[in-house]
């Protein structure tokens, strides 16, 4: 039962969860969710047809109808959820994951997020007690249906013209095919892996390691375009490169969005989301807006509900999840890189161009996140917290999700992973030296008083 997270039910097939764990969160679902009726989607995984195949059996077999789109975006889902009004939805996936991952993701009402602490750590325990499944008297309904124009329809109202722009895209094999040429027909543009195969024979579907992402910087360089997009998986995650071929820190876009909902569309004081992790430099250039910045904790099961909270009008995250409350507040990789894609169209039209905009944006020296595989991974932060809070004055400190605390020449968080069995470690600095010191520091107590090891 180890594909239990956080934000979803997720890992190697027939290793940490198999078919009958997938018939009984479909059994288990309806009564949780109180609702008659699912919403049901998968990606292309191969192993996709048996998990799809067990959790309707078990939704229906407990009386409830399902409602079934087939092969499906993850977003594609969200949207379906919210905009038709259903109380329950699961789309089959492990996102970015290697091919031989699977998983579901659950939603609610409005396409709010089922989580460990909102709905998946009770359907854990009822397997783990071995509760009885028996089938209801009158089983529930399958039928097929198409939302896919719809949500095109939806996502073609914020398309803008793009006929200055060569585009590079990098559709991983994955969901991102299901979409993409239809949207952006017309369009000056190439693309790479543009058939669904759940090997994901070229690539794992995961932009934010950096070899994944070489094709399309390489496709960049030969085609001279302006910019590059890649999606991930299930997208609902999108990343890019710039005109230089360069990969462009995720949350440095959620700055940038601030040309299309301050300056193209007036949106003015917005209240914006970012995560822990994210750059000073976001809340410095939203300063110039007016913008209301919330930090919070990594991860669709606690974004979208914060954006909700806040009313917010867009978030993001490291990962390349990027939320709107135009999208139900929820997370669209298409919808993110058709914002951006306009971003980039206005900054041409400028005589501008986004190498030059990241550019600006790059004030500090960024680690990225640096993985070490540790046991006690709680001693371990509080070492490390412990160590540079007694150092010097920290000018703030944020205790969920790990640590953060913000020195005047320097920031760090440590935080542990909620899918990955590591301790996850970020800092920033106005110099490399700095930098350098505080990586080296944050290592040494890692490794010499906890045995850990860099991954």
């Amino acid at each position: 039962m180890g594909a239990f997270h956080a934000y979803d039910i997720r890992g190697i097939y027939n290793v940490d969860f198999d078919k009958d764990v997938a018939y009984k969160v479909g059994y288990f679902l309806p009564e949780l969710l109180k609702t008659d009726k699912v919403l049901v989607g998968r990606d292309c995984r191969l192993s996709g047809q048996e998990i799809h195949d067990y959790l309707i059996k078990g939704i229906t077999d407990a009386g409830a109808d399902v409602d079934d789109i087939g092969y499906s975006s993850t977003p594609l889902v969200y949207f379906g959820t919210a905009n038709y009004g259903y109380k329950a939805s699961v789309q089959i996936t492990a996102s970015h994951n290697p091919p031989e991952y699977n998983g579901m993701k659950v939603s609610r009402e409005k396409a709010l997020p089922v989580g460990l602490d909102t709905g998946l750590g009770q359907i854990k325990q009822w397997i783990d007690e071995g509760r009885p499944t028996p089938p209801a008297a009158k089983k529930g309904v399958v039928k097929e249906i198409d939302i896919k124009p719809d949500y095109i329809k939806f996502l073609k109202q914020y398309k803008g013209d793009y006929s200055n722009l060569k585009i590079a895209f990098d559709l991983s094999n994955g969901m991102s095919t299901l979409f993409a040429k239809e949207i952006y027909k017309g369009e000056n543009a190439e693309y790479l892996f543009d058939e669904m195969d759940g090997r994901f024979p070229n690539h794992e579907p995961n932009p934010l390691i950096p070899k994944n992402v070489e094709p399309l910087r390489e496709l960049v360089r030969k085609t001279g375009a302006d910019v590059g997009v890649i999606y991930d998986g299930d997208a609902d995650r999108v990343m890019f490169v710039d005109d230089k071929a360069r990969f462009c820190p995720p949350d440095l876009m959620i700055a940038l969005m601030a040309y299309y909902f301050c300056d193209e569309r007036g949106a003015r004081n917005p209240r914006v989301l970012q995560e822990i992790r994210s750059s000073k430099a976001v809340g410095e250039f939203l300063a110039d807006y007016n913008a209301e910045v919330h930090t919070w904790r990594v991860g669709r099961a606690f974004a979208a509900p914060k954006l909700r909270e806040i009313d917010g009008l867009w978030g993001g995250e490291l990962a390349g999840h990027y939320y709107f409350k135009d999208f139900f507040y929820s997370d669209s990789g298409m919808l993110a890189s058709i914002i951006v894609l306009r971003i980039v169209s206005a900054l041409k039209k400028q005589g501008r161009t986004l190498s030059g905009e990241i550019d600006k944006l790059t004030r500090y020296r960024n680690s990225g996140e640096i993985n070490f595989r540790v046991e006690d991974k709680k001693g371990a932060m509080d070492a490390v917290r412990d160590y540079f809070l007694g150092a010097e004055k920290a000018d703030a400190f944020m205790d969920f999700d790990g640590y953060r605390a913000e020195f005047p020449d320097w920031w760090f968080n440590i935080r542990p992973s909620n899918t990955e069995p590591y301790l996850r470690f970020i800092c920033e600095a106005t110099t490399d030296e700095v930098l350098k010191d505080k990586i080296a520091k944050a290592q040494e107590i890692i490794e010499k008083q906890f045995g850990g090891v860099r991954a």
